[in-house]
């Protein structure tokens, strides 16, 4: 974890603690909880959460110092994914260390935060209080791996004022139905990744997705199948050699193409209508 990252919808990768629990059927095959009991990082379920080391802590402040010179160099700024290992919005973790993430990411101002979770219920009780409607470099973002988890996530994201707010729909398990759930706003950016590794569930709902962002105007980012079987080039009757060769690996697991290209599409804070909360 930290400078460099598989990850291709984000640039870097900061994880103030580790450990999480599961809590729904996305979270079947946890890749972070693999690595997690692999390495003995920490444990999962309901254990103590272990915070990071203080050297962990600096690399923000050391990427916020290369701000200005990354933007410069890569056209955008720097994006942070917090937490890849945990969820910062977990019930477990101590609220002092909370409040020294939040206080980190107000220095790290150059950086462009990225939170994602399973627990929207849990933001708005602990956010700080001088939220207001949203910090400029933090974007808001929860999990949905299917329709129900989709309607229940996104209603409560879509009250909470952020600057970018989004759907990671990985791993895709099952369809994400509509969209627009006519709760006043849609989110700013969707991303769609099919499950990987030996268990993988098939994922084959990206088409419907993007037809659907398209309308609504919404950033669409497809990082990958997950695996060939779940790859349109292949189960349709391309050879599975011609898919990897149009998809390599850098592109996603499984290949990323859809109807013969990639989506890589990232949200505009300026374009954001932000909403108070009811």
């Amino acid at each position: 974890m930290g400078d460099n990252t598989e990850i291709s919808w984000t640039d870097s990768t900061f994880n103030p603690w580790i450990g999480c629990t599961n809590v729904s059927p996305g979270c079947d095959n946890c890749y972070a909880e693999a690595l997690a009991n692999r390495y003995r990082w920490a444990k999962w379920g309901n254990h103590n959460r272990k915070r990071t080391s203080s050297e962990n802590w600096k690399k923000p402040v050391r990427w916020n110092g290369d701000g200005p010179q990354f933007k410069r160099d890569h056209g955008h700024r720097h994006r942070v994914f917090c937490a890849s290992l945990a969820d910062v919005f977990d019930n477990q973790v101590k609220p002092s260390w909370r409040r020294d993430l939040f206080a980190l990411i107000c220095d790290c101002h150059d950086l462009d935060w990225q939170l994602l979770t399973k627990r929207p219920q849990n933001i708005l009780k602990m956010l700080p209080a001088d939220w207001g409607s949203g910090y400029p470099n933090v974007w808001l973002g929860t999990t949905t791996e299917d329709e129900k988890r989709y309607r229940q996530r996104w209603s409560i994201l879509a009250r909470i004022p952020a600057t970018i707010r989004f759907i990671s729909y990985e791993p895709a398990v099952g369809a994400l139905g509509r969209i627009d759930l006519g709760v006043g706003c849609v989110p700013d950016w969707i991303i769609v990744g099919g499950e990987s590794g030996p268990k993988a569930r098939a994922a084959q709902w990206a088409r419907s997705v993007r037809d659907q962002c398209q309308a609504l105007g919404i950033a669409f980012f497809h990082k990958q199948w997950g695996t060939y079987r779940s790859n349109p080039a292949v189960w349709s009757g391309a050879p599975e050699a011609d898919a990897r060769a149009l998809d390599p690996p850098s592109n996603g697991k499984g290949g990323a193409r859809l109807d013969g290209r990639l989506y890589r599409q990232f949200p505009e804070a300026k374009a954001v209508t932000q909403r108070a909360i009811a």
